[in-house]
């Protein structure tokens, strides 16, 4: 089957490269920030989906692994994926969309709460600031209707070697 990557495929492909990270967590009100810096290299599967592999600090010591993986349906016209963790048991299935002038990527999910009652809605959210300069932001929808960010990682292109 022949298949051929559309524009939202090479707005992810945006992604493909060697990154370092900064991040700030506050997993709640009466806990302090959490701070790591880490390390991630992106690559592209067919050109229809890319594959993140992150490595971080872990602020009580050793190293947490990421995998993040990002493709875009058109049948759906919806951006798919998924995210897992080395510090974590859930498998976070990702869908989501471009905002109106595609510069933000918005992926739902469905974990975890943060209280360890049940499951509570999520979003991730992927921006370019520059060609060599992304954010993530991450947040949960409050039981009052309302999004609570509550992570922001900072992702720096690395100069070729």
């Amino acid at each position: 089957m022949k298949v051929e990557p559309q524009n939202e495929h090479h707005w992810l492909h945006k992604l493909v490269g060697s990154w370092e990270s900064e991040m700030e967590c506050n997993m709640g009100p009466d806990q302090p920030a959490m701070k790591t810096r880490g390390t991630e290299v992106v690559r592209s599967l067919g050109g229809l989906w890319t594959v993140g592999e992150g490595e971080c600090h872990m602020p009580e010591g050793g190293t947490g692994q990421t995998m993040m993986s990002l493709g875009y349906d058109p049948a759906t016209k919806r951006f798919v994926g998924s995210f897992i963790a080395s510090m974590m048991f859930h498998l976070w299935q990702y869908n989501g969309s471009l905002d109106a002038d595609g510069k933000i990527l918005t992926l739902d999910t469905e974990g975890p709460s943060m209280t360890g009652d049940g499951l509570s809605k999520y979003q991730d959210m992927i921006e370019f600031v520059t060609a060599d300069h992304r954010t993530l932001r991450s947040q949960i929808l409050g039981a009052d209707g309302m999004w609570v960010p509550f992570m922001k990682a900072d992702y720096r292109r690395k100069p070729p070697a």
